[in-house]
């Protein structure tokens, strides 16, 4: 890996979605998300994407993924590495998912933490890879630790220009901050 450059940062304080219009073009061949202390609002709300090529006025760029995770229990009752099916997306223009079900909205603790990685954006020759890598606490009949990973592909050969990040329901708290890699 390059170098990173901060490019820009956005704070989520009970917002419904975070969008990155700027400072995504050719200046580098990768751009990486980081997500810090994504809280969510409502209960088993799945964070989620989606990238643009019209500078945000949609978000909807075909996208076929993959989706899996590892997790372990708090109590040692329950562990293990699975694909999961039901997050993955096959030539679809909806969000993409890159965390299960977060939290409970009672808990303050229930947050994740995650790194997402964007190649060549700007390419008018190529579609756009991407893979990203989250941990978050999950709470349901017990406290788990999840892995998730996600990686795919934005089936389309415009230049991306713009994303978007939101709860798959209500609103949420967080940090996301952008960077070129040099």
């Amino acid at each position: 890996m390059g170098i990173p450059t901060l490019i820009s940062t956005a704070t989520a304080s009970d917002s419904s979605s975070v969008a990155i219009t700027s400072g995504i073009d050719s200046t580098y061949d990768e751009y990486m998300f980081v997500f810090t202390d994504i809280g969510p609002a409502t209960e088993d709300a799945i964070f989620q994407w989606q990238s643009s090529i019209d500078g945000g006025s949609n978000y909807n760029v075909t996208v076929t993924s993959t989706f899996f995770r590892a997790y372990h229990a708090e109590d040692g009752a329950a562990a293990a590495v699975a694909y999961e099916t039901g997050s993955d997306l096959a030539q679809q223009t909806t969000y993409q998912g890159i965390t299960e079900g977060v939290g409970m909205s009672n808990a303050s603790d229930a947050s994740l933490a995650g790194v997402l990685h964007l190649f060549s954006p700007a390419s008018t020759t190529y579609v756009k890879h991407w893979y990203c890598r989250v941990n978050m606490m999950v709470l349901t009949d017990n406290t788990y630790s999840v892995n998730a990973l996600s990686a795919g592909y934005f089936n389309d050969t415009n230049d991306i220009d713009a994303v978007s990040f939101k709860m798959s329901s209500g609103n949420f708290d967080g940090v996301i901050q952008m960077y070129g890699i040099a």
